[in-house]
């Protein structure tokens, strides 16, 4: 069933049970309007995940020894992995926003524990245990997010969405960014300061879902409304990955992708480029603050290109736009990595740990070297948004495989805390994305078609 949209014109809808609905008149025409709340729910993840992603950018959290933080983050992705089986029920109980706020209140602490470990640097564990505490916090955020996020939009609008999403996402990695290389530009240290501001901007993104409509009275662009948000219990999600692979095995050449999209996130592109093993190894303070500066901000364009530019192209069938995000970005894929493997060679983890000369921005070489955080940060972009997207494209459940991308996030972080020779850590990844890459493009021909057909999947 298609119905018009009543703003552009839009006449592609997946929502055929959806009874349609007058739009409101006034201000509650743009308040309930799809876009204005994912936009609303990108800016609490500006304020949560963005700011947590820029201290973590910071290599080590913005401290000398990296260690603590990366056990910290090991953890965290356990316990995301873990408690991510049942967030959904919590979702369901408490309802998106009440969620959210749960899941934002953990991002506060961590900031909190690094401040802590700032002024005193014997306090490790509680870094640590914050790991831990935000890893159930972040389960249940992502899960609010990922239903609100693909709930909103209509079957066309999917990759625009995604890409509104991620670029307000984003900037809280640019601000917080932008907050530590101000900050540090005479300094050779993190001083408790940048702590205290990011520690305010995510307190404030506690209390910004309260601002959000429920989910129910949001009006999508082809008149329809949204329908409640409900997120399949962990036996239900257990039951159904049982039957996905009883019934579909070939849904396996996807496992990879989804693995590798936090695997890489958090080890091959965030964690060795923006991370501990190449931002934390050979920049200085400030050179961090702003590496992180800039890959923040490509990924901005990198989401926007794929995902608005390639993926939601309207006069090519969606088949053909899955080929084209595939292509895009397995050959950005080899460029970045390839690029990267001439760097890698220059420096080794026990090099790195001493007290060798670290590059800063006024080096003749750091031009060069922050080119490929630009050019790492636009993949890292574009990789999340095509497995998003994908998601999208096969099936109107967004939670699907989060548990494995969380999995591999843990065994990414857990890589690097065990110490790795830093070019296994790199070949790694390169061959994980590689090889995601190449299963998944079975499944893309197989899968992908035209229209999605809603089912009922919160049975």
């Amino acid at each position: 069933m298609q119905k018009v949209d009543k703003v552009g014109g839009n006449k592609e809808s997946v929502h055929p049970h959806a009874e349609p609905f007058d739009y409101p008149t006034g201000w509650r025409r743009y308040y309930y309007h799809p876009v204005t709340q994912v936009s609303m729910l990108g800016f609490v993840c500006f304020m949560g995940p963005g700011i947590f992603i820029a201290l973590t950018g910071l290599g080590g959290g913005g401290q000398v020894n990296s260690g603590v933080q990366a056990n910290a983050s090991a953890i965290l992705y356990a316990t995301f992995a873990f408690f991510g089986l049942f967030s959904g029920s919590i979702n369901n109980v408490l309802g998106p926003r009440c969620t959210l706020i749960l899941g934002t209140l953990g991002y506060s602490l961590y900031i909190a524990s690094f401040l802590v470990i700032n002024i005193r640097p014997d306090v490790g564990a509680f870094v640590v245990a914050a790991g831990a505490v935000l890893g159930v916090c972040a389960a249940l955020l992502w899960t609010a997010q990922g239903s609100l996020m693909m709930a909103y939009p209509t079957e066309g609008q999917k990759g625009m969405f995604i890409s509104i999403f991620w670029t307000i996402f984003n900037l809280g990695g640019i601000v917080g960014s932008a907050v530590a290389f101000g900050t540090s530009f005479k300094s050779t240290v993190i001083s408790n300061g940048t702590y205290v501001g990011f520690l305010i901007l995510t307190l404030i993104g506690v209390f910004l879902p309260l601002l959000m409509a429920n989910p129910d009275k949001v009006i999508r662009t082809d008149g329809t409304r949204v329908n409640q948000v409900r997120c399949p219990s962990w036996k239900t999600e257990l039951f159904r990955l049982y039957v996905a692979l009883k019934t579909d095995p070939w849904i396996i050449l996807l496992f990879p992708m989804f693995f590798a999209s936090n695997y890489l996130l958090h080890l091959g592109f965030v964690l060795f480029l923006e991370y501990n093993n190449y931002n934390g190894a050979i920049f200085t303070i400030r050179a961090r603050g702003l590496n992180s500066l800039m890959s923040y901000t490509s990924q901005v364009f990198g989401s926007v290109t794929l995902g608005y530019l390639i993926l939601d192209q309207k006069r090519v069938r969606r088949r053909v736009r899955a080929f084209y995000g595939w292509i895009l970005v397995f050959l950005v894929t080899f460029i970045a990595h390839g690029w990267a493997y001439f760097y890698q060679e220059t420096y080794t983890r026990a090099q790195a740990t001493k007290d060798a000369h670290k590059i800063d921005i006024m080096d003749e070489t750091y031009v060069a070297h922050v080119w490929l955080m630009i050019v790492h940060g636009f993949l890292d972009s574009m990789l999340q948004t095509y497995a998003y997207w994908l998601i999208g494209a096969m099936s109107n459940d967004p939670a699907k495989l989060a548990s494995l991308q969380s999995a591999g996030a843990a065994a990414a972080w857990s890589t690097d805390a065990a110490g790795i020779l830093y070019m296994n850590i790199f070949l790694s990844t390169w061959g994980l994305m590689v090889a995601s890459m190449i299963f998944a493009a079975p499944m893309v021909y197989l899968r992908v078609t035209d229209r999605t057909d809603v089912e009922d999947e919160t049975q």
